[in-house]
């Protein structure tokens, strides 16, 4: 008996750890995970390269969306916007004399212009008739060769300069032409497009926060120069936040999106923050990919973010907490919709 005691004493120990590991889950309540508070940060720079003139706030100073953080000189941008809009103005009136073609007034010139080239072009060529038939009738004695050639030269100008106010006249009512007016268009837009890009680089002089945020590090001050690649603040987004914790292969059954959680920091020993899943790794963490031997899998973790409703923002970055999944019939046979803040997909 003292021989079979021992072999009965395993068979009954590994009985019972065969029993625990299939009913394992059916008597757990809730999961409990470890992991650390987690928050994004923005690293935030001005977009021109200028002297910077003002830093308005300080480290650890809590900024609102749209709050004005730091300010660029902006004494060599102003006079440059003006030149631009000045340019648009001018093109602007340009375009529109175009559009609007000749004035009444412009034709009714052009019309007196041909009138009066008209009435020099019958004189001068009457002149020349004149002269033409006297020279003829007196056998060239009367006037001389020179005089001839003046006259019938004077009623070919007259004539000419009757053909130029014409066609200025017809000009003139025709208006101007299509390929002018889609020139000046075009260069109207060109200096539209190079004023609003003064204008974005003159909005751009004034530093704003993107959204609610705690100022963690000022890394300009007053006189620096500068750069789109040089951050001037560094933001802790206060929200979101969640909890990056890892939960075992055997467990990943369990959990999914939008899951209830609640969450202890040890800060805070009486108080527990509501949380929800939002984030679970579709790819194992800590055991090689091309190992697959039975050991091995039991040990896969996949990293989950747990994120933390936090209005008093108590929360900072890398605090220590426990993560309380429970296993209620609720959390595991529905998924309860997670709420409106929460982020969804990878991060």
């Amino acid at each position: 008996m003292k021989r079979f005691l021992p072999i009965a004493l395993a068979i009954v120990v590994a009985l019972a750890v065969a029993w625990w590991l299939t009913h394992r889950h059916a008597t757990r309540t809730q999961i409990v995970l470890y992991g650390n508070v987690d928050l994004r940060e923005v690293d935030l720079a001005f977009n021109n390269s200028e002297r910077i003139a003002a830093v308005l706030v300080q480290e650890g100073e809590r900024v609102q969306k749209g709050q004005v953080l730091a300010r660029l000189d902006t004494s060599r941008l102003a006079p440059q916007l003006e030149q631009a809009e000045a340019a648009v103005s001018a093109q602007r009136n340009v375009v529109e004399r175009l559009h609007h073609g000749s004035r009444p007034e412009e034709i009714a010139q052009a019309r007196a212009n041909v009138a009066l080239a008209q009435a020099d072009a019958h004189d001068a060529q009457r002149k020349y008739e004149r002269i033409e038939n006297l020279a003829t009738s007196s056998g060239g004695r009367a006037v001389s060769r020179q005089d001839v050639d003046d006259a019938r030269d004077a009623a070919t100008m007259a004539a000419a300069r009757l053909a130029v106010n014409r066609q200025t006249l017809d000009m003139a009512v025709l208006g101007p032409r299509k390929e002018d007016i889609a020139q000046a268009e075009a260069q109207l837009r060109a200096d539209e497009a190079q004023a609003a890009l003064l204008r974005q680089q003159m909005a751009d002089a004034a530093l704003v926060a993107p959204l609610r945020a705690v100022v963690r590090s000022r890394i300009a001050e007053p006189g620096d120069m500068s750069s789109p690649q040089k951050p001037a603040f560094t933001l802790a987004i206060t929200d979101p936040k969640w909890v990056r914790a890892y939960v075992a292969e055997p467990d990943l059954a369990l959990v999914h999106s939008g899951m209830q959680a609640s969450i202890a920091i040890d800060a805070f020993p009486k108080r527990r923050f509501a949380g929800w899943i939002g984030f679970i790794s579709p790819v194992a963490e800590f055991t090689p990919k091309t190992v697959q031997t039975e050991e091995l899998r039991s040990s896969l973790v996949y990293e989950i973010r747990v994120f933390v409703t936090d209005p008093d923002d108590a929360l900072r970055l890398g605090m220590p907490a426990t993560v309380y999944l429970p296993l209620n019939a609720t959390a595991t046979t529905g998924v309860q919709p997670a709420p409106a803040t929460a982020p969804q997909g990878s991060p």
